[in-house]
C-alpha cells in the first residue's frame, strides 16, 4: 500500500537521495549532465532543503513498506492572489507506472485548495514528457520562459497552471 506521508527537516536526505536517483533519468535526454550536477547541487543541498522547509514549503514523501518511492513539494507564491507553486515532483524510474504521480499531484491539489489555494502553477521543461502528464491532470500552458541559472545554464519551461 502507498502512503503519502508530510516530510520533515529530518527528511532532508530522503528528499536529497530521491532527487539524486531520479534526476539523471529524468533529464538524461533534456539536458547535460553538467547541468543536471549543477542544478541538483544548487537546488538540493541541505541549506537551500532547509530554507525552503523555514519558508513553509510543503514535502510530501509516497512510501510503499519501507521504500520512499517519490516526493512532490509545493508553496504559496502570491498569497494576494491564493497562487501556489508545485516546485517538485519526481518518482523513482522503478516505481513508475504504479499511479505514484498522480496520488501526489492530486494530494498536492487538495492540500492547496483546502488552503485557499486558488491556482497551482508548476515549470516543467519545454522537452520534458511530463509536460503532457500535468495536461492530463488539467494543467494549461501559460506561458513559455527561458531562465537563466547561473554558470551558463539555462532553463527553457513552460509555466503550467491549473485554476482550483
Amino acid at each position: 500500500m502507498i502512503i503519502l506521508r508530510k516530510a520533515k527537516e529530518t527528511d532532508i536526505e530522503i528528499i536529497q537521495d530521491l532527487a539524486s536517483r531520479t534526476w539523471p533519468t529524468a533529464y538524461a535526454e533534456i539536458i547535460s549532465t553538467a547541468q543536471i550536477d549543477y542544478m541538483l547541487d544548487k537546488m538540493y543541498n541541505k541549506g537551500e532543503l532547509l530554507s525552503q522547509f523555514q519558508k513553509g514549503h510543503v514535502f510530501l514523501i509516497a512510501e510503499e513498506g519501507s521504500r520512499d518511492l517519490g516526493f512532490a513539494g509545493f508553496s504559496i507564491i502570491d498569497s494576494d492572489n491564493r497562487i501556489y507553486k508545485l516546485h517538485k515532483l519526481y518518482v523513482l524510474p522503478e516505481a513508475h507506472g504504479k499511479g505514484l504521480g498522480k496520488l501526489l499531484i492530486n494530494e498536492v491539489v487538495n492540500q492547496v485548495k483546502d488552503a485557499g489555494g486558488k491556482a497551482l502553477q508548476l515549470n516543467v521543461n519545454r522537452d520534458n514528457k511530463a509536460a503532457e502528464f500535468y495536461k492530463k491532470a488539467g494543467f494549461m500552458i501559460k506561458e513559455t520562459v527561458d531562465l537563466d541559472i547561473g554558470n551558463g545554464f539555462l532553463m527553457n519551461d513552460y509555466v503550467m497552471e491549473k485554476q482550483l
